[in-house]
């Protein structure tokens, strides 16, 4: 079933948050320890076990490549920056373990998901491909609030993805339309943040931030433009696509080389085409 929306859909909902009270601002909603470990952990179960030499579809798919996880909370700020190549690889060579230019986009993840999601409706940056591209409804969105610069780049490389990471602490902007980011859902349903995951294919950050949002309890998610469609479990999953051609105003996704499998664990819902 496919899953047309246009930007009064979005208006409609904002009702919504106003019900559920303003949150406070708290990057202690989730410790940088249990990010780190649960991050290593999921990354660390999307392996190859079957000597195909990719990384199993049921467990995450894509390359089997290190990732960066960056958490930011409901105003925008960056809590915890983590990469998990960190425990083989020290220094600026992060660099050479891990794709360098997914530190920044792992922060307009997360800020996506956070920007466009409510208390009471849920956008992952899944959900937001086809609704930028020509002809879409939020065409330009991935044009606004762009990255700051200077702060995204400033301070030592030797410290990225450490506790003493530059981007912490600061609100730095950015958008992404590609799958990896996830608003995160206290036990009350309340929206404390969000989640973005960057280092392999669009498909598999998705997957991998999923299974990292529900090891740390924050996938409480009230809704989402793909609620009601077969197999949503919380609304934000990534919907597949395979033809391309009916991207267009959808709240579909592009398939991936290795695409992770549509199931639940992974928060991949399949091409209804």
């Amino acid at each position: 079933m496919k899953k047309t929306v246009t930007f009064p859909l979005i208006l409609g909902v904002s009702f919504l948050s106003l019900a559920s009270g303003a949150a406070l601002a708290a990057c202690r909603d989730v410790s940088r320890a249990d990010l780190e470990a649960e991050a290593n952990t999921v990354v660390d179960a999307n392996v190859d076990t079957n000597g195909d030499g990719f990384p199993e579809p049921a467990t995450g798919g894509g390359f089997g490549l290190p990732m960066w996880v960056t958490m930011v909370d409901e105003t925008g700020k960056v809590c915890h920056v983590v990469n998990t190549a960190r425990d083989s690889v020290s220094g600026p060579n992060i660099g050479n373990a891990s794709w360098l230019g997914s530190r920044v986009i792992s922060v307009q993840k997360a800020d996506t998901a956070n920007f466009f999601s409510l208390d009471g409706f849920s956008i992952s940056t899944a959900t937001l491909y086809g609704l930028v591209v020509e002809g879409g409804s939020l065409f330009g969105l991935q044009h606004s609030n762009p990255v700051d610069a200077t702060k995204a780049y400033n301070g030592s490389p030797n410290t990225y993805g450490t506790n003493g990471d530059p981007l912490k602490n600061k609100r730095i902007g950015g958008v992404n339309v590609f799958g990896g980011g996830l608003a995160l859902y206290n036990a009350s349903g309340v929206k404390v943040g969000a989640i973005g995951i960057s280092g392999d294919t669009s498909c598999t950050d998705h997957a991998i931030a999923w299974r990292i949002r529900a090891g740390l309890g924050m996938d409480n998610v009230p809704a989402g433009f793909n609620s009601g469609v077969a197999g949503a479990v919380a609304g934000d999953e990534l919907h597949l696509e395979s033809s391309g051609n009916g991207l267009v105003n959808d709240t579909q996704h592009p398939t991936c080389a290795n695409t992770p499998a549509a199931n639940a664990g992974n928060g991949v819902l399949g091409d209804d085409d």
